[in-house]
C-alpha cells in the first residue's frame, strides 16, 4: 500500500479525468492564433504553453539537480515574445512538456527517496510538494490556455485536430 500513493501522484501529472489534458488544449490551435493576446487576457496562447513548459522544467531540475541553480523571475519563466520563433516551436514545446511530466513521474515512482523529505538545497520545499506544484501549476494555466482559446474563437479544438 505505502507505494501506491506514488503511482497515484504521478498518474496526476498526466490525467484527464476532471478536466482538458494537456494535448486537447494544444492541439488543433491555428499558428496565426498561437501569438495573439485575446481582449482581457495578458498572455498569448503560446506564452501560456511556454511557460508551462519552462516552469515545469524548472521544477524537475530542482528535484533531480544538485547544483541546481533558480532562474530569474519572470524573465526565465516567461518567453519574451508573444508569439513562438517557429512553426515548430509549438510542436516542440508541448513535447518537452510530456518529457519532463514524465520525468516527474519517474522521479515519483521510481526512487527510493522518500518523497516527504526535505529537497537539500532548498528552502524547506519537500519533493511531494514540488511534484504537487508542478500538477497544480500546469492544470492552472491549461485552464487559462482553454480560456484564452475561448475568446480567440478556437475552442473547442476541431474534432481531427492531433
Amino acid at each position: 500500500m505505502p507505494e501506491q500513493w506514488k503511482q497515484i501522484v504521478a498518474s496526476a501529472l498526466d490525467w484527464q479525468q476532471a478536466h482538458a489534458g494537456l494535448d486537447a488544449a494544444a492541439s488543433g490551435l491555428a499558428p496565426e492564433l498561437r501569438g495573439k493576446r485575446p481582449d482581457g487576457l495578458p498572455h498569448s496562447p503560446w506564452e501560456l504553453l511556454e511557460h508551462i513548459r519552462r516552469t515545469q522544467r524548472d521544477l524537475l531540475e530542482f528535484m533531480t539537480k544538485d547544483d541546481y541553480e533558480e532562474p530569474t523571475w519572470p524573465d526565465d519563466y516567461w518567453p519574451a515574445s508573444p508569439e513562438p520563433d517557429s512553426d515548430d516551436a509549438w510542436g516542440d514545446c508541448v513535447a518537452a512538456i510530456h518529457a519532463d511530466a514524465k520525468a516527474i513521474a519517474r522521479f515519483t515512482t521510481e526512487t527510493d527517496r522518500d518523497l516527504t523529505a526535505r529537497i537539500p538545497h532548498g528552502t524547506g520545499q519537500t519533493y511531494l510538494r514540488t511534484v504537487l506544484v508542478a500538477i497544480d501549476h500546469t492544470s492552472h494555466h491549461l485552464g487559462q490556455l482553454i480560456d484564452a482559446r475561448r475568446l480567440l474563437g478556437a475552442w473547442p479544438p476541431p474534432k481531427d485536430a492531433k
